[in-house]
């Protein structure tokens, strides 16, 4: 009967702390996701790369919008240095209609997207990552064997209403840190912006 406790409490222990998501340090958790372009995208797309620049984001989140010129730059900018962007729309379109599989299609054109723009249709990639923000950075570093570790986690920058006022750049510190081979500092930050519209 005691040994039966003691392995419901560990249980419990465990369903707790990844409920909570990734944490710096961790491994990242693998994914099948869908493209705008209809391919299915996995963290095997990006064996040749140095890391993954993960956000979370969204059509019609007024914080995801500030922040889409600057993906776009960071993008442009870092994936010729091993760091492209991985853009994960994770809302429920019934909720938000704007949120569609086919409205993500029609802005990532609009916008002229250059990275990659998926679809977290079950949510489970949001939950495991630990994601609540739209937009919401988790900076991956590969290791050896293919794998990815989560390096940072949180904001882009510390001025989402006004591009041209950002003192701290958190995320592209981040990825210069890693591209320096020094870890992140802050390795973590707060996510500022919607909150993610997770399924009834």
């Amino acid at each position: 009967m005691k040994s039966m406790m003691m392995a419901l409490l560990l249980f419990c222990a465990v369903h707790a702390f990844s409920a909570e998501g990734l944490k710096i340090g961790d491994d990242a958790v693998d994914f099948s996701l869908k493209n705008i372009d209809g391919s299915m995208i996995s963290l095997a797309n990006y064996s040749n790369d140095k890391g993954i620049v993960v956000i979370f984001t969204c059509n019609h989140c007024p914080f995801s919008k500030a922040y889409e010129d600057r993906i776009i730059d960071l993008h442009n900018t870092y994936s010729k240095k091993g760091y492209p962007v991985l853009a994960i729309n994770p809302n429920d379109p019934i909720s938000v209609p704007e949120d569609s599989f086919d409205n993500m299609k029609e802005r990532a054109k609009e916008k002229g997207f250059t990275f990659k723009y998926v679809i977290d249709e079950t949510q489970s990639i949001a939950k495991h990552y630990g994601a609540t923000r739209t937009p919401h950075v988790y900076l991956l570093k590969k290791q050896s064997g293919n794998t990815f570790k989560i390096a940072y986690i949180g904001a882009i920058d510390d001025n989402h209403s006004d591009a041209s006022s950002v003192k701290e750049r958190y995320l592209s510190n981040a990825i210069e840190s890693l591209i320096a081979e020094k870890a992140p500092m802050p390795e973590t930050t707060k996510a500022i912006g919607c909150s993610i519209k997770w399924k009834k």
